[in-house]
């Protein structure tokens, strides 16, 4: 039954109109629906706001309108302070309701909560709902209400709630039609943003988002023959199109995570053997996902200092010409250096590759997770807090992992494993392109006669390894040892 005449739902990192809890929530209480958005500028002149990841927004919120538009109504975008826009648009529209998904970074949370507090000052009632994540960080929890702080029980917690309580897409697009506010009922709005104005160049080699254009990217994925069948191999080959490539549409919204998860299990009941453990594999990933956002949402500090306690007595070297090698791709070691290319060329790189520099520039270098986690928020067009802070703490053994910290990638062996013919290397280093297959994963080992004829001569063409792997590996190994050996350990 009808509560209100007029609710806003405002969107914020759910840009889109399918399975979206807050609009399927709105479309069933109030006769009509404007839906908004706010630019809010000091957001986006934030040091750690990256163009990749502003692009991709931008984008997704002129499709976003465009649909809209379509539809015959329009988005209320608005530019100024969370609070005093959204109150504004309530007065002019005669709201009396607000909806909203709940979003569980702390900056976030402290922003919700100062516009709550404000709208309901104005006798406007809001609503918050989870739609972000599978299941929220309150359902799942260990007995007595304690969260998990490992991995594997989290999964299997999970996966036991899904076979008793799945959550299907909500048909929020169908409730909405008719329901949708006209232009004329919104008002003057801003128009379409563009990255320009707010300082970031815009870049057409970064991810387009849209509903539309995330709805294929699943099809593509899921279908028979597609790149979910050989997920669980493939994925960890970075020549290869053995990603879901997802990760842009489930950061900004264009897909929802309901979504996803109902297509994987609708394609495994269809698969068998190794398609299925593909499929598998895909959830796999994405119950990481949930895992990391609770975390973030039940030990916020972690975007600060380390989840584990100990970790705050590394003694981290100064970054320096070592950390700038490492984010030009300088360093030395071919894999680290086209993942690091990989990443300023498309704003993406992938997870393998992810994990290995990661690996690469706190344990070999020595320098704080903390430099890199910032690096890749700037350069990554799916950058998402939760994700990229257990990531970059999982690989640093300062988070939430039941491995030791003696656990390290060597970048030599990982390029051999999962690059054996260099072909990922030679497509993001032009230098190294002519090196002998042999050479391609140590070419400072080449003789200098076969560098001057591959045009790679070490130090000149290309640089020579800024570090040692062995000696490296020892200092590393001494340091962790030496600042966590008080600590207890990690426990579920």
């Amino acid at each position: 039954m009808e509560r209100y005449e007029t609710g806003i739902v405002w969107l914020r990192r759910d840009l889109r109109l399918r399975d979206n809890v807050a609009l399927y929530e709105a479309s069933k209480a109030c006769k009509t629906v404007c839906v908004a958005f706010v630019l809010n500028p000091p957001l986006l002149a934030d040091d750690r706001m990256g163009a990749p990841l502003v692009n991709v927004f931008f984008g997704a919120i002129t499709a976003l309108r465009a649909t809209l538009r379509r539809e015959g109504s329009d988005l209320a975008l608005l530019c100024g302070g969370f609070a005093q826009e959204l109150t504004a648009l309530a007065a002019r529209v005669g709201a009396r309701a607000v909806y909203f998904n709940e979003d569980y970074e702390p900056s976030a949370l402290e922003r919700d909560r100062h516009v709550v507090e404000a709208l309901r000052q104005r006798g406007v009632d809001v609503y918050p709902h989870l739609d972000h994540v599978y299941y929220g960080s309150e359902d799942i929890e260990r007995a007595g209400g304690a969260p998990y702080k490992v991995f594997t029980p989290y999964k299997r917690h999970w996966l036991e709630l899904l076979s008793v309580a799945p959550r299907p897409p909500v048909p929020s697009l169908r409730t909405l039609r008719g329901r949708l506010a006209s232009p004329d009922t919104i008002g003057t709005t801003q128009p379409d943003p563009a990255p320009e104005s707010f300082g970031f160049p815009a870049n057409g080699r970064y991810p387009h988002a849209s509903e539309s254009s995330a709805g294929e990217r699943l099809k593509a994925f899921l279908r028979p023959d597609g790149g979910a069948d050989a997920y669980r191999n493939a994925r960890e080959y970075p020549s290869l199109d053995g990603t879901s490539q997802l990760s842009p549409h489930l950061r900004a919204g264009t897909i929802g995570i309901r979504t996803c998860v109902a297509a994987a299990l609708e394609r495994r009941e269809e698969s068998r053997g190794t398609t299925r453990a593909g499929i598998d594999a895909w959830i796999t990933e994405l119950i990481w996902r949930d895992f990391y956002q609770t975390i973030l949402k039940r030990f916020p500090h972690v975007t600060v200092s380390p989840f584990v306690p100990a970790a705050k007595n590394i003694p981290w070297r100064p970054p320096g010409t070592e950390f700038e090698a490492w984010t030009h791709g300088r360093t030395g070691y071919p894999l680290v250096d086209a993942a690091m290319r990989q990443l300023n060329a498309t704003s993406w790189m992938h997870n393998r590759l992810r994990m290995i520099v990661a690996s690469f520039l706190t344990k070999n270098l020595l320098v704080d997770w903390r430099m890199g986690e910032r690096y890749f928020e700037r350069h990554l067009a799916d950058a998402d807090v939760a994700a990229n802070n257990g990531g970059w703490q999982w690989a640093a053994s300062t988070g939430t992992d039941a491995a030791p910290y003696f656990r390290m990638f060597n970048p030599v062996e990982q390029s051999r494993r999962f690059d054996a013919g260099g072909v990922f290397i030679k497509s993001m280093i032009p230098e190294l392109a002519n090196v002998p297959e042999r050479f391609i994963h140590e070419p400072w080992t080449m003789p200098p006669s076969l560098q001057e004829a591959a045009g790679a001569r070490i130090g000149v063409d290309y640089p020579a390894p800024i570090v040692e792997l062995r000696a490296s590996r020892t200092r590393a190994l001494d340091v962790f040892k030496a600042a966590l050996s008080g600590d207890a350990g990690v426990t579920t």
